[in-house]
């Protein structure tokens, strides 16, 4: 419990501080993308092309610390947050937005590398405090969720160009944050032996009943919270209301998605993990019909704080639904896989919000309403998917 309890401190440092780059670059991006493109039905290709970088190098950092050990992985994610700020920051100066994009890939890497601080969580903790110490770490979102919009509004017209000096922040949140990673106490997995187990292969996994659903629950929570954050800022923005209006909105977007994780834990304790998980869901079509009612800045405030509770029990709760389902052998494989296909959601989702909040409708209010009625198929899919697994034999599942 000591190594346990240190690690979970390190990691959710680490989570503050490099997380706080996600908050900023989300707040921002989707506007840099717009004072470039051409097309504003692409304005948002910034934020998806983040997602879709944190999609493809997922399993690759998934095999590198199942190799080399977490810090390796975490650290050359930093290396690649760093690298594609800089290249963020170089776009912006000289108006490309095809090297925005670039930049952007870049940062995705360091997107997936914070997205296995949550299992790094789990590796040195006693099964009792697993999920304790998955919401731990994400609880050191917090501080990330207050420090990123205030590091927006700060840099964000620090110089001629909008935005150069928010990316140039972002380098150095980077090259901060990796420093946390030297203190972290994790062994590197012993290389198997050529008779020890192998475990499921990925089809096996997938075809296991509580896995296929802890995936689609992941797929679908992160997926609507991202389709609808990523318009926040346009539609904020595009409702007659000021960027710092849309900065405050995002972090308190974050703090909610983050201060829940003092006591989800507990929550999933108590009540079982499938149950969090459903009132997530349900929580997430709370925030969706908050947004239908209205375009005043309370309801923005309301429906993102909504959207940020209900990725929280669903996020976390999915997450140690899939921490118990797989073997220790299985955790590489699994854990990629894992991300690979909620990233993979997560790129469509992020592309979908650019078009339909700027090219499905007149206005920005229709914009924000076919995003918003958007979400009812995939919680339609994921609740039915809960059903489902309820209905398993246990002997199965």
């Amino acid at each position: 419990m000591k190594t346990a309890r240190r690690n979970v401190g390190v990691l959710a440092a680490a989570q503050a501080i490099l997380g706080a780059q996600m908050a900023t670059i989300f707040t921002v991006g989707g506007l840099a993308g717009q004072s470039l493109a051409t097309n504003l039905c692409f304005a948002t290709m910034p934020i998806s092309m983040i997602i879709l970088g944190s999609m493809l190098t997922a399993t690759p950092l998934s095999n590198l610390m199942q190799k080399h050990g977490r810090r390796a992985g975490f650290v050359v994610g930093a290396a690649g947050g760093a690298i594609g700020a800089a290249i963020g920051a170089y776009a912006l100066y000289i108006g490309s937005f095809w090297l925005l994009l670039l930049g952007s890939l870049g940062t995705g890497i360091y997107m997936s590398s914070q997205g296995f601080l949550r299992f790094a969580a789990v590796d040195s903790a006693p099964e009792h405090f697993r999920a304790k110490a998955i919401s731990f770490v994400m609880a050191g979102g917090l501080i990330s969720a207050i420090l990123g919009p205030q590091l927006v509004k700060l840099t964000s017209d620090a110089y001629v160009i909008p935005f150069l000096g928010t990316y140039l922040a972002v380098i150095i949140l980077n090259i901060v944050g990796s420093f946390f990673f030297l203190f972290l106490d994790i062994p590197t997995p012993a290389a198997p032996a050529d008779d020890a187990p192998k475990g499921r292969s990925r089809m096996e996994l997938l075809k296991t009943p509580r896995i296929a659903v802890a995936v689609i629950c992941a797929m679908v929570s992160y997926a609507l919270m991202n389709l609808v954050m990523t318009s926040t800022p346009l539609a904020v923005v595009g409702c007659g209301f000021e960027s710092k209006d849309a900065a405050n909105i995002v972090s308190a977007h974050v703090l909610a998605m983050f201060a829940p994780s003092f006591f989800t834990g507990h929550i999933v304790a108590k009540f079982g993990v499938d149950r969090v998980v459903a009132a997530g869901l349900a929580i997430l079509g709370g925030a969706g019909l908050v947004a239908l009612s209205g375009v005043e800045l309370e309801q923005f405030y309301i429906a993102l704080i909504l959207l940020g509770i209900g990725w929280n029990f669903g996020f976390i709760g999915a997450t140690t639904m899939l921490a118990g389902a797989h073997t220790v052998e299985e955790r590489g494989r699994m854990q990629g896989l894992n991300d690979m296909l909620v990233f993979g959601m997560v790129t469509v989702a992020s592309l979908a919000s650019g078009g339909l909040m700027n090219c499905s409708g007149g206005n920005p209010v229709d914009g924000w309403s076919a995003v918003n009625l958007a979400m009812i198929p995939f919680l339609a899919l994921a609740f039915g998917a809960l059903i489902w697994l309820s209905r398993q034999p246990k002997e199965t599942v």
